[in-house]
């Protein structure tokens, strides 16, 4: 009776062994963690897992608004603390650009009235502005809000790209029309009757590897290297004020010894700075192809 007893006793216990020898391994795992003092694992609750959930999503939802924090301050950063051109008068010492990407150039001369430089080549995106106004704003308004679109995201890559500067404005005679400058917004303008375009300069890192337009209006076009003459103004653009100043220009540039007007050349308008810019910090310029003269 005792063995019996003892026999029902045994194997009402948990055994290291099964039958036929061989061993359990649930039971190993617990003698082991016994011995070793380590409680053994134990599922969690659904709560538990529930709440182990939202932990790690507020987790990942901080780094990621720390992020993009960081992200619209380095992008405030670029409009709240700008960057000047070399000032020739007190005009020119008022007005403050973007901190953003622009055209590469090189001064050859500089004078009272204007600047000589050498431009380096680069890419733009370009779109036919409606009507036959550079400076209407329902026109503007629609161009720009084409060409954005396509930098921040419309492109075959849905590559969303980093603003620059500038956004070019210009005159198309008829017979065709030459690519040329741009730094701000660059309005190109003829006494003959034509479309206008507005362009933007896109990122230098993409060279020639651009994502193609979604929209068949916006094309990719590169601007040679090229030498112009530029005058930097402030306030806000008209066509009548540019009609004036490139007189101005022309009549400046018949006097210098060294350069000369380029046949053919159209007048372009460069505007560096956002809408919200007060009008004696804007920065403009207006700018002619010139070329050397043969001596």
């Amino acid at each position: 009776m005792a063995l019996l007893l003892n026999s029902s006793s045994f194997f009402a216990k948990p055994s290291v062994f099964e039958s036929k020898g061989r061993r359990n391994p649930t039971a190993v795992f617990a003698s082991a963690a016994e011995r070793g003092g380590v409680a053994p694992r134990r599922n969690q609750s659904g709560l538990e897992t529930r709440i182990a959930l939202v932990m790690a999503l507020v987790s990942q939802t901080s780094s990621l608004s720390q992020r993009l924090l960081s992200e619209l301050a380095a992008e405030t950063a670029k409009y709240a603390f700008p960057k000047r051109f070399e000032a020739r008068n007190l005009e020119e010492a008022f007005m403050a650009v973007p901190d953003l990407e622009t055209i590469k150039f090189r001064v050859l001369k500089r004078t009272e009235q204007y600047e000589i430089r050498e431009t380096e080549p680069y890419f733009v995106a370009e779109t036919t502005m409606p009507g036959k106004s550079g400076f209407d704003f329902n026109g503007a308004s629609q161009s720009f809000n084409v060409l954005a679109a396509y930098l921040f995201g419309k492109n075959t890559g849905s590559e969303k790209m980093e603003m620059t500067t500038p956004v070019v404005t210009r005159k198309v005679q008829s017979d065709g029309e030459k690519m040329e400058m741009t730094t701000p917004v660059i309005t190109k303008q003829s006494d003959d009757q034509g479309s206008w375009q507005m362009s933007f300069v896109m990122p230098s890192k993409y060279g020639a590897n651009l994502p193609l337009p979604k929209d068949s209006s916006v094309r990719i076009k590169e601007v040679p290297r090229k030498i112009v003459a530029v005058t930097a103004f402030s306030g806000l653009v008209t066509d009548h004020d540019v009609k004036i100043r490139e007189a101005k220009l022309c009549e400046a540039i018949k006097n210098d010894t060294q350069y000369q007007l380029k046949e053919g050349a159209l007048v372009e308008i460069a505007q560096f700075n956002p809408p919200f810019t007060l009008p004696f910090a804007r920065r403009n310029e207006i700018a002619l192809e010139v070329e050397r003269k043969i001596k």
